[in-house]
């Protein structure tokens, strides 16, 4: 059986913005499908890449219930809203694979050392694995040096969204944070990954 290519995201700061948490004066995932919204071109991106062939597959640390600040149908519906919104936009994701656990949770089933929380590599393999994905053809793409490290502990290749901003240079600078691309958005990623070699 022939092995896929695929299109590793991490969700917040990838496919949909930020959210200004201003009770905390952070920025945040969101946390209601209110507060979700798309990038622009995320759509056009995504459907560039399924048309390369490639599976698109979410990858994200997700620990708001695991923090008291959501239950699980909140955060289906988010899920929900991101699929509908991605609809519109005539694309779709293959799979989505949440790490719900944190070392600080305050639900003790949640407050455990996982494997899959980035930059461990582990929601990458399950994917793999479940998938027939072949991790040395695929790529990841995130906004964080924690998805550049768990890209690179499984041989993808990665992209790191964003510029190279003095203040990151120390961080990027470390062998295992260093990404082997940087892109502005996924769309511009989307256009790199086009170039590389199947």
């Amino acid at each position: 059986m022939k092995h896929h290519r695929a299109a590793f995201l991490d969700r917040d700061g990838v496919i949909n913005a930020m959210w200004w948490d201003p009770e905390h004066g952070t920025m945040d995932s969101p946390a209601n499908p209110e507060q979700f919204r798309l990038l622009p071109n995320v759509g056009k991106a995504i459907q560039m890449l399924r048309d390369m062939g490639l599976l698109i597959v979410i990858v994200s640390n997700q620990p708001g219930i695991a923090k008291g600040k959501m239950g699980p149908r909140l955060l289906k519906a988010i899920t929900g809203k991101m699929n509908d919104e991605l609809a519109k936009a005539r694309t779709k994701v293959d799979a989505i694979y949440y790490c719900l656990h944190h070392p600080g949770a305050i639900i003790n089933q949640y407050r455990v050392i996982c494997n899959c929380r980035k930059p461990r590599p582990g929601l990458l393999q399950q994917a793999a694995a479940e998938l027939n994905i072949d991790l040395s053809r695929s790529s990841m793409v995130g906004d964080g040096t924690t998805d550049v490290r768990a890209g690179k502990a499984v041989g993808c290749t990665t992209i790191l969204l964003g510029s190279a901003k003095c203040e990151r240079c120390q961080i990027l600078s470390r062998e295992a944070s260093c990404p082997d691309f940087m892109a502005d958005d996924l769309f511009a990623a989307a256009k790199l990954i086009r170039g590389f070699p199947e």
